[in-house]
């Protein structure tokens, strides 16, 4: 299993961490999904890699990543 940190922008408040949640927790792969306003951090756990797909979901819904933490 994978875990990862990806640092996004525009999280600013629960409703935009929930939507990040719900976009993302349904990819094929992921095993949970945090995502946490105050830091703008979203915490991952996958079974396989499927990173650039999540990157690609925040992207589409309007929070691009930054950079990853590991």
């Amino acid at each position: 299993m994978k875990e990862i940190c990806l640092k996004v922008s525009g999280m600013h408040c629960t409703g935009c961490a929930s939507r990040i949640e719900n976009a993302i927790k349904n990819i094929e792969g992921v095993k949970s999904v945090t995502a946490n306003y105050e830091t703008g951090e979203v915490f991952l756990k996958m079974e396989k890699d499927v990173q650039e797909q999540v990157e690609e979901r925040l992207n589409d819904i309007g929070f691009p990543v930054l950079e990853e933490n590991s």
